[in-house]
């Protein structure tokens, strides 16, 4: 259970690192709810990662959160804002995933 609560906590840093973005072309009071959903993401985030902490060795969680958060806002990056897709970029992206699965894989 607790490696479903780390991939969520995962897919939540990716969902702060989304708003982050889209504050940063919005104005007014849209940039203001953008950054108070980065706010509520990025709280939920680190409360899910310290429950899923109590359970899972601190370094292979701390680096799946990571690893999870950081393919989810490349991937964010190029579907929603446009970024560049290229055979290195996506290489790259698929060799961290594969590293994050080979680290669930391989912890107890």
């Amino acid at each position: 259970m607790n490696w479903v609560i780390l991939i969520i906590a995962g897919l939540f840093e990716a969902a702060f690192a989304f708003c982050l973005g889209k504050a940063k072309e919005a104005s007014g009071n849209e940039m203001y709810l953008w950054y108070s959903g980065f706010f509520v993401c990025l709280s939920i985030s680190m409360g899910l990662l310290v429950k899923a902490t109590q359970t899972l060795p601190i370094g292979t969680s701390y680096a799946v959160w990571t690893g999870i958060g950081a393919a989810g806002t490349v991937l964010v990056g190029i579907f929603i804002f446009k970024e560049p897709t290229t055979f290195i970029r996506l290489f790259f992206l698929m060799t961290l995933i594969i590293s994050v699965i080979g680290l669930k894989v391989v912890s107890h």
